[in-house]
């Protein structure tokens, strides 16, 4: 096959067949099963998806045809969406939890004929809905577990395809040839995939990004972070989410690094300490959570091994940043830093798989600053960036040695932000979309008549630093009745720091005053009532324990006090608060599958509670339809109590 490696690759097949000839015995991909790390270098991916692709021809996929991936981590839907691209076919992923309705509206929506599944579980979904997907007509899964009784008449297994693909080949050389000239046909503008948005604002919409933009952006932030064939990175986020694609997938095809897949979603913490990524990326919810478990375990830990972590993590907080960041630090500090490294920052960093990491980002929605320094102090270089699926992520980044906790960075490479006058951030960027899918209406809506995207978001650029500063989303940014600015985002962020609390939605906008709705951690607060011998029989006891209430309440009071530290915040003291007596659930439509705050949704829900939270009510009953495992709909009530604050002056005390 004629290749020129130093020709520009303009779509991802490209890069594959370009990397196969740079880097062909370096790994490409690994993936635990059965508890064995298993590799495939990226001479033997390129061979499984030239028969892969081969095999889905055979099916009946076709150029410019969309093609599902319904899945999470696995090597065989990474090469799904790469097969399907070097058809000239479209992949659409989507979120392995998403329920049967959400999966049905993507697959309807996008025309989609062919699904390319993890297992059992989502072939069950599909079919549940199949009345609604008249132009669905084959379903390929990769886990055959389960699946043996049921009719094949329009099943395969991915094995099978892959099979029958390399037996073609094998058997006609001008297929080979043939499937060359596709992968040649294929242009840089085409669309390469559609990727749906999670859908905070209301129904999804599919983003359309093509392989010449999509690879102009990694290469730009590939060379920003100087990744190279020699780094690794675990893939373990969703495979529908433009963050997966973009970070693993794009990067790792632009730079030759090696892709990891955990063996499941409850191994990843055990596998990231194994596979020790060089290139890593949480969302904050994740560093929240890792934090949780920490300060859980250490808690039961001896009294001297408490009393040393704090210690220690007192000196991080005063030297660690400065010493990461390379700024002058006086000997017996440098010392005392080294020291704590040696007991306490470098073992917590290899129990949480950090060791190896070079460069990390947290991104997806607002991060706590003191959740922030905390990582940065046991020298972890956890960056921010700011994104979106339209931008096909990367709007800014921080680089390194100008990391600051409140702001995001400075526009990335070949980026260009501008401010709207309502405070609007806008851009334009090398990887932005071409459109919604099949939304005209929707695409010149997201944008101003010189082309830049409108984002949705408000912030402004920072004068000291010159760093974009995201307040929150535009629209969810208000106004107490006396005209205070209320940016509820940045006090759930506070909040949730927390470990005892997992997630807040915060009230105030036209009223007199802020209120907060709090879901307790069930972990954390779990391993406390066990160590506090209070007894409890499901979340909803023990998120209406009294004892509970008087520990969140605790945390409410931290919060006002360090609200009312800061002028410009004073004024949005939380004044009540309330513990939710369920979890925040995707599946019952109050979080988005990305985690993110469907804030419309749980007004009106909840609306009975929210009312109570400003008529000076005690207490409130609410009843809540909920979504079980097996997608069967029940109801929960409960009597939530309520409790008021006294606010905080500036000095610290009790108004």
């Amino acid at each position: 096959m004629a290749f020129d490696a130093s020709a520009p690759a303009d779509t991802f097949p490209k890069l594959l067949i370009r990397n196969a000839l740079l880097f062909g015995a370096r790994p490409s991909m690994r993936h635990k099963d059965l508890g064995v790390w298993q590799t495939w270098t990226w001479s033997e991916v390129l061979e499984i998806i030239r028969a892969y692709a081969v095999g889905l021809h055979r099916l009946g996929v076709r150029r410019g045809e969309t093609v599902a991936i319904v899945g999470s981590n696995r090597p065989r839907l990474y090469w799904s969406v790469m097969a399907a691209q070097t058809l000239g076919a479209i992949p659409v992923p989507v979120y392995a939890d998403a329920v049967a309705n959400e999966l049905s509206f993507v697959l309807a929506h996008a025309d989609v004929r062919v699904a390319l599944v993890e297992d059992q579980e989502q072939i069950d979904k599909i079919q549940s809905v199949k009345d609604r997907l008249p132009a669905l007509e084959w379903m390929i899964y990769d886990e055959p577990r389960g699946l043996r009784d049921y009719d094949h008449s329009h099943l395969r297994s991915m094995e099978a395809v892959i099979a029958d693909g390399r037996k073609a080949l094998a058997a006609d050389a001008a297929l080979g040839a043939w499937l060359d000239n596709e992968i040649a046909a294929t242009k840089g503008s085409d669309p390469s995939i559609i990727l749906y948005t999670s859908g905070t604002t209301g129904t999804s919409k599919g983003v359309v990004l093509t392989g010449e933009r999509s690879i102009q952006a990694a290469a730009d932030t590939v060379a920003f972070d100087k990744l190279t064939e020699d780094d690794v990175a675990l893939a373990y986020l969703p495979l529908a989410w433009v963050g997966d694609h973009y970070l693993n997938y794009a990067q790792g095809l632009v730079s030759g690094f090696c892709m990891a897949c955990p063996e499941s979603a409850e191994t990843v913490m055990s596998d990231l300490r194994e596979i020790g990524p060089s290139f890593y990326f949480a969302p904050p919810r994740t560093l929240e959570a890792l934090l949780t478990r920490v300060m859980i375990r250490m808690e039961d830990a001896g009294a001297l091994k408490r009393k040393m972590f704090r210690y220690f993590l007192g000196v991080a907080r005063l030297y660690g940043e400065r010493i990461l960041n390379g700024q002058p630090v006086g000997l017996g500090a440098r010392l005392l830093y080294g020291i704590g490294n040696v007991l306490v920052y470098g073992p917590l960093k290899n129990t949480l798989g950090f060791s190896r990491v070079r460069v990390a980002y947290t991104a997806g929605e607002a991060i706590g600053p003191d959740l922030f320094a905390f990582y940065r102090s046991i020298g972890l270089n956890l960056k921010q960036l700011y994104g979106q699926t339209e931008a096909f992520l990367y709007i800014t980044a921080q680089p390194d040695g100008a990391i600051y906790s409140d702001t995001v960075g400075p526009a990335c490479t070949n980026v260009d932000i501008r401010i709207a006058e309502n405070g609007e951030v806008l851009f334009k960027s090398p990887g932005m979309f071409t459109g919604y899918f099949k939304d005209d209406a929707k695409t010149s809506e997201a944008l101003t008549p010189d082309g830049y995207v409108m984002t949705g978001d408000a912030g402004y650029f920072d004068e000291k630093t010159g760093h974009l500063k995201i307040i929150d989303r535009a629209k969810d940014v208000g106004k107490l009745t006396d005209g205070t600015l209320f940016p509820p985002k940045y006090i759930e962020n506070k909040l949730k720091f927390f470990p005892n609390i997992r997630e807040v939605v915060s009230y105030g906008d036209q009223h007199d005053f802020v209120t907060v709705m709090i879901n307790i951690d069930l972990t954390a607060v779990g391993s406390w009532a066990e160590r506090n011998n209070v007894v409890y029989a499901s979340y909803q006891e023990l998120a209406g324990h009294s004892q509970v209430y008087d520990m969140i309440e605790q945390h409410v009071a931290e919060t006002n006090a360090s609200l009312a530290a800061d002028r410009m915040m004073a004024g949005i003291q939380i004044k009540r608060f309330l513990i939710l007596h369920k979890e925040l659930d995707a599946d019952d439509g109050e979080l988005t599958r990305t985690q993110k705050v469907r804030r419309g949704f749980i007004a009106e829900r909840y609306a009975p509670l929210i009312a109570a939270l400003y008529n000076d009510s005690r207490e409130a009953d609410i009843s809540t339809e909920v979504t079980f495992e097996d997608g069967r709909k029940g109801t929960i009530s409960a009597r939530v109590k309520i409790r008021d604050m006294a606010p905080v002056t500036a000095l610290g005390q009790a108004a």
